[in-house]
């Protein structure tokens, strides 16, 4: 079985865009944060692009691959997983996140499936605040940072200030 000594993961199922996970590989590695990556990949993990998204930094990400997203749960049982979507009611900022939690998020073209979402209690479906609608989200990359670093805020973790 998998440790969870993460301080937390991010999940990302079904990618598809190399720079954004490569910028989040960045991110996990800068943060002590581990990736998995769920499913089809919408690219080669030799890819040039993300590659370059992820700097030099990318032999350091904590990388998990996982055929689907039943196994990954089934490898962390008790785990706590939060699931970020625009269709969720909660805000991210008022989830109460804890250590070695999970925040997973979907493909940037269709989001996480709503089976998925209908799987889990919707107090543990967050969304970003969108004020304008005319954007319809926000980019994966940049979600991804936004809650990372409240959970952060909320767990304080030595290097990185609240």
């Amino acid at each position: 079985m998998p440790s969870n000594n993460a301080v937390f993961h991010i999940v990302l199922v079904e990618p598809e865009i190399p720079p954004n996970t490569g910028n989040i590989g960045r991110l996990c590695t800068a943060t002590g944060t581990h990736l998995h990556l769920v499913g089809k990949l919408g690219f080669s993990l030799d890819n040039s692009r993300l590659k370059r998204a992820g700097l030099d930094y990318w032999p350091h990400v904590k990388l998990h691959l996982w055929d689907n997203f039943t196994q990954l749960q089934q490898a962390y049982p008790g785990a706590t997983w939060w699931l970020a979507s625009k269709k969720a009611q909660v805000t991210y900022t008022s989830a109460k996140f804890k250590r070695g939690d999970f925040v997973v998020f979907g493909k940037e073209t269709a989001g996480l499936p709503e089976e998925l979402l209908a799987a889990h209690p919707p107090q543990q479906c967050l969304r970003i605040p969108i004020h304008n609608p005319v954007v319809r989200s926000l980019n994966l990359a940049n979600s991804v940072g936004i809650i990372l670093y409240e959970a952060l805020r909320q767990f304080e973790v030595d290097g990185i200030s609240a």
